[in-house]
């Protein structure tokens, strides 16, 4: 269970705390001995990442922030000497837990306490009482003692809030999250948070006519779903909406063209778009953000049974494209396409997608970037890259030139799902601009949202990657069109 977080005013004597120091000096406010602080000079001169001392009625742990490198940097060492600290946390059993800090740069606090909650994260809703036992003693409060404002330590709560309903979500399987249930799942998330969820559900889309998710739900005994997530406030500050699209195949398993090997291993993981962007739904709304965005998921799974749609196909796309199916295993471009399409009715100022598209994305920037691509006004990248480098999910862009979009030419009909082996990231990214009316920024985290092991304060499996970033982006949009009214 994730610790509540609280504000005090002073730390008491018998309080054990975490101090995040911006120089080699100890605060008083601490209270520590001569003798600790004595040993905690020697280790902090010594440069080590933290220092632990041990007191007969409480704990102290001082960190000390690196010099000479950039702030995005010294931010997320921080973070990841948060996970570093998880275990010691955890061994000495706090009921509460200080967090405070001296001398070090505005956010510091709030920066350690996110990794330290992202960090002690758990899928462990299917262990038994006894598997849970080893979680139970984490603290059960964190205060945070600082100055701090009201709205930042909000943002905190339910920022991490919608982390871990996000990593519940993508890491659940797929014979307890189908289609239909994770709709049940957003609208319930929604009703939560605040912001209104329509599902749209299979006659409806028959009647839409959107080809793409219709195609690929041929081979499913479970009916396909597209819901309309929507957050408009009274005091929205931009006239055109922004749309935010996630991809949400439940499972894929690569259709007639089938998964081999280990490839299939994780595929509950593939509606991680979808889950990111309820995530984000849920985080502008309990916080108020004051703009226009609506978030568009198509779900189903992608199986071989049934009437599996084939290669060779031709299907009739929601805008009336024809697409010629080259490869069932390019699923997620065909329901994206349809959202994308449909996206269009609402004349948006920008279009977002974001999914677990293509291993050619993993392969090129391995778990460390997010693939983006874009036709966008710079001014949306830049900001994008800007928040990645805060919250340390990162962005690296792709060409978008329009020869790659060449690969996809069809004989037989508009265009092709898939193009040539080379830059497959880059040839997804095309085929959805093609579907895209208003400008397109295309997020491909197929290589940074299900990983084999931690990567720090990243957990295992389903890491949400994509929705700190997604968040801080819209958070930023809403301040500077404040500052040009």
């Amino acid at each position: 269970m994730k610790p509540q977080i609280e504000r005090i005013s002073q730390i008491s004597s018998d309080q054990s705390v975490i101090c995040i120091l911006g120089s080699d000096h100890i605060p008083e406010r601490l209270k520590p001995g001569k003798s600790e602080i004595e040993f905690a000079q020697t280790q902090l001169q010594a440069k080590e990442e933290y220092v632990f001392i041990n007191s007969y009625n409480r704990c102290i742990y001082l960190i000390r922030l690196k010099d000479g490198i950039s702030k995005y940097k010294v931010r997320e060492e921080l973070r990841r000497t948060s996970y570093n600290l998880r275990k010691l946390i955890k061994d000495n059993n706090h009921t509460d837990l200080v967090i405070t800090s001296d001398s070090a740069y505005n956010g510091a606090i709030e920066d350690f306490t996110e990794g330290l909650l992202l960090s002690i994260y758990s899928f462990d809703k299917y262990k038994t009482k006894a598997g849970k036992d080893e979680k139970k003693y984490y603290p059960k409060r964190l205060l945070l003692q600082g100055e701090i404002a009201d709205s930042e330590i909000k943002w905190l709560v339910d920022l991490t809030d919608a982390v871990y309903f996000t990593r519940d979500l993508i890491n659940e399987p797929v014979n307890q999250l189908n289609a239909t249930s994770l709709a049940e799942a957003i609208t319930k998330i929604g009703d939560s948070a605040g912001f209104r969820v329509e599902v749209l559900t299979k006659g409806k889309i028959e009647a839409l006519k959107m080809g793409g998710l219709l195609a690929v739900n041929r081979g499913s005994v479970d009916p396909p779903v597209f819901c309309i997530l929507e957050w408009h406030p009274a005091n929205s500050l931009n006239n055109k909406p922004i749309v935010l699209v996630g991809k949400g195949i439940v499972y894929d398993t690569g259709g007639l063209n089938i998964k081999t090997g280990d490839f299939m291993a994780g595929m509950n993981g593939d509606m991680a778009g979808a889950a990111i962007v309820t995530g984000v739904m849920h985080i502008v709304a309990k916080t108020g953000i004051p703009l226009h965005i609506i978030g568009l998921i198509p779900s189903t799974d992608n199986r071989p049974g049934g009437n599996a749609y084939t290669q060779g196909d031709i299907i009739t796309m929601y805008n009336k494209m024809t697409v010629e199916i080259g490869n069932t295993d390019a699923e997620g471009r065909l329901i994206l396409a349809d959202a994308i399409g449909y996206a269009s009715k609402y004349s948006p100022e920008l279009i977002i997608d974001i999914a677990t598209l293509t291993g050619s994305a993993a392969m090129t920037f391995g778990n460390q970037a997010i693939a983006v691509m874009t036709n966008a006004d710079r001014k949306y990248i830049d900001l994008l890259e800007e928040c990645g480098n805060d919250v340390y999910e990162r962005i690296a862009e792709l060409p978008f030139w329009d020869e790659y979009g060449e690969l996809l030419n069809s004989d037989v009909a508009d265009l092709r799902n898939v193009g040539g082996r080379e830059a497959g990231a880059i040839i997804a990214g095309k085929f959805l601009e093609r579907f895209a009316e208003f400008p397109l920024i295309h997020m491909d985290i197929a290589g940074t949202e299900m990983l084999k092991k931690d990567d720090f304060y990243r957990a295992k499996n389903g890491t949400a990657s994509g929705l700190r970033l997604l968040s801080a982006f819209l958070r930023r949009i809403a301040v500077n069109y404040s500052e040009k009214k």
